[in-house]
């Protein structure tokens, strides 16, 4: 955990892939520990084809099976099945020019939020917001907690504490 928030977390993510496998890996935390999905994302790398979004839109039953037997990733049929619409909806968007990183960086207008350190929300406004959209364009698993996990976790908020090292250097 400590080298997951020294080196990961609230980096700001620019990789349109990246942003995607953190945006589902936030869904399938829900209800668990960040821990649990951690000490198991390279398992979630295995059986999503390394995030790969074009490769995982196409997994059918087969795949479905697979995964829900698959002792490395959390076995959930609603979230197997949520990642595989997911996939499909990013290569979507790749399909109309939409690109990724810039959708997801288009509510902050590219910058980055500065929380106050303490007291830090469970949702924002712009979490909402981006919930809103995600689930109008069919994401599940993206309610404005989990949108807002996820925005800490790529960068997009700094709610890193104010005694904290990793602050300031984000800052910069």
């Amino acid at each position: 955990m400590q080298h997951y928030h020294d080196e990961e977390w609230g980096v700001p993510q620019h990789d349109p892939r990246m942003l995607w496998e953190m945006l589902v890996l936030e869904g399938f935390q829900a209800g668990l520990s960040w821990r649990t999905i951690l000490h198991r994302r390279e398992g979630f790398r295995k059986a999503f084809a390394g995030f790969v979004p074009e490769k995982v839109a196409r997994f059918g039953d087969r795949q479905v099976d697979k995964l829900l037997a698959d002792p490395g990733i959390i076995r959930s049929r609603a979230k197997i099945e949520a990642t595989i619409g997911a996939a499909k909806i990013y290569c979507d968007m790749q399909e109309r020019g939409e690109d990724f990183d810039a959708f997801c960086w288009s509510f902050t207008n590219g910058r980055v939020l500065v929380g106050k350190g303490r007291d830090v929300p469970a949702s924002t406004e712009q979490s909402e917001e981006i919930s809103r959209e995600l689930k109008r364009r069919g994401f599940k698993f993206v309610g404005p907690v989990i949108v807002y996990a996820w925005m800490q976790a790529v960068g997009i908020a700094n709610d890193h504490a104010h005694d904290c090292f990793r602050r300031a250097q984000l800052l910069t």
